[in-house]
């Protein structure tokens, strides 16, 4: 990250802070040395952005990275440092409904369709900016019938009417002698980089949005699906315990608590099948459909395939890699042409124009040499004084350099803490998971255990109930860590940039003259 070259900033002595641009244009207060500067194509005052180097860190996280997590529910994932993330990186879930998702996403989204749009142009704004390195060139053909005012020049004569008939051509060429059409270029340039990268930022997190919701929806699902089937088995004990209420081996408050643990997770149902409903809207936005047009496939979680071989960018490539790191940097490209803006219009214009035409009463006249006339020269504006607008705008030029410089870095640390999270979430995922996994196991043996001794008669029916709210609680939990574990895979998968460097079709972006 290369800092600002030191700029005086004195508005009192002006003459000083130029004379480092004067004399790196090879200014002379004479026309030939003008001249020649301007058809040599001259200088571009204000500094030359180069892109900043990569940070020297050579790891993620002040820890060693694991190569492989703990195995939890018979699966481990292993980080592959140096490799890179596919461009259609959700496949590695081995679901072809999910694939199918994200392509009508990717196909039909109205943020990355408004995201393409803005690209497309910015990239003709640039084409335009070409264009002032062009001779600029236009003709004018003019008629009209005029009635003299003969008093006007002291003449007693009678006044005329006439026609009058001109045709003429123009030719201007404005010499960039400070390079400030070359920095304003460099500038648009620099925003069509910044425009294309929001685009790709745009497209890594249209496909996280869909791969993370429909994770979540699957793992609503399954929780509806566990509580539904805990019920089922609640309802079953409710009829032994009936049973045994008319045979007077049971008190009927037993019955009681049985109904009301029964209705506490019929009432747990409808907040999940709502965040179904809230996914399921989701994705039809996501798709660029309205949720009433949506033909959504159900996808189970235990269809998704947990990603085994994680690729880890190495640090030096992330802020090569990263969409928000690269439009960072663009805009910091962007702030440095701004000053060489704003330092050239501090300085004289010089423009050539010249032209052609002829003129007389008819159209007849147009081709007698004698009606015709030209003309040709050149043309400087210098700027004596303009209030201090020249000198604080080129100051508030600076401080914005300064500003985007400071917000490349703040960037490129939440990006690298953005990856450590990411490294290290997954790490303690397989943990919990595993945790979780035996939880649950020793949940449902124990709730074996608890109704086979309440059938015979050896406890209470209080502590089934405490076994069934256990098994509840370890299968949501289970669940619920499973659907963290892939969705912090995603998180990964978009910490490291997405891939879309990687994608076949990928092109510079950058449109030519």
């Amino acid at each position: 990250m290369s800092p600002l070259k030191p700029i005086r900033d004195n508005p009192t002595s002006g003459n000083a802070s130029l004379r480092g641009v004067l004399q790196r244009c090879a200014w002379r207060p004479v026309w030939p040395g003008v001249m020649a500067a301007a058809l040599l194509g001259a200088c571009a005052v204000g500094p030359d952005f180069s892109r900043p180097a990569a940070p020297a860190v050579q790891a993620y996280t002040h820890e060693p990275l694991v190569a492989t997590t703990v195995t939890a529910n018979r699966e481990s994932q292993h980080f592959t440092p140096g490799t890179a993330v596919p461009f259609d990186w959700w496949r590695l879930f081995g679901s072809p409904q999910l694939d199918v998702s994200v392509e009508q996403a990717l196909a039909h989204n109205p943020t990355l369709e408004a995201a393409e749009a803005s690209l497309r142009e910015s990239q003709d704004n640039l084409r335009a900016g070409y264009g002032v390195f062009y001779p600029q060139i236009g003709a004018q053909v003019q008629g009209g019938r005029e009635r003299s005012a003969p008093l006007e020049n002291g003449s007693a004569a009678p006044a005329t009417i006439f026609n009058l008939v001109t045709a003429s051509g123009t030719v201007s060429y404005a010499l960039d002698v400070f390079g400030g059409k070359r920095r304003a270029v460099e500038g648009l340039q620099a925003q069509a980089d910044y425009q294309r990268y929001l685009t790709k930022a745009a497209y890594v997190t249209l496909s996280a949005n869909v791969v993370n919701t429909t994770i979540a929806r699957a793992a609503y699902a399954a929780e509806i699906r566990a509580t539904e089937q805990l019920i089922d088995l609640e309802n079953q004990q409710l009829e032994i315990t009936e049973t045994q209420v008319r045979t007077g081996t049971a008190a009927y408050s037993s019955v009681l608590s049985v109904h009301s643990l029964i209705a506490a997770n019929q009432a747990s149902l409808a907040p999940l099948r709502q965040k179904i409903s809230e996914a399921d809207h989701l994705l039809a936005t996501l798709q660029g459909v309205f949720p009433s047009e949506a033909n959504l496939t159900e996808i189970d979680l235990s269809s998704l395939v947990l990603p085994k071989d994680l690729p880890v960018s190495l640090p030096s490539d992330l802020v090569r890699q990263r969409p928000d790191i690269l439009s960072a940097e663009a805009q910091w490209h962007v702030a440095s042409a701004n000053i060489g803006v704003a330092t050239a219009a501090m300085f004289p214009s010089i423009s050539l124009s010249g032209t052609y035409g002829a003129g007389g009463t008819s159209f007849g006249n147009l081709s007698t040499d004698s009606f015709r006339f030209w003309s040709i020269g050149p043309s400087v504006t210098v700027p004596l004084f303009q209030g201090g607008s020249l000198w604080y705008g080129r100051k508030a030029a600076i401080d914005a350099y300064r500003q985007s410089a400071a917000n490349y870095r703040q960037t490129v640390l939440a990006a690298f803490a953005q990856v450590a999270d990411a490294l290290k979430a997954l790490e303690y995922d397989a943990q919990a998971l595993d945790a979780q996994a035996q939880a649950q196991r020793d949940a449902a043996a124990a709730l074996a255990l608890l109704q086979a001794n309440y059938r015979a008669g050896t406890i209470g029916y209080l502590d089934v109930l405490a076994g069934d709210v256990q098994l509840h609680q370890t299968t949501i939990a289970y669940l619920q860590a499973v659907a963290q574990r892939h969705q912090d895979t995603v998180a990964l998968f978009v910490a490291l940039g997405g891939g879309w460097w990687n994608r076949q079709d990928e092109a510079s972006g950058a449109p030519q003259p």
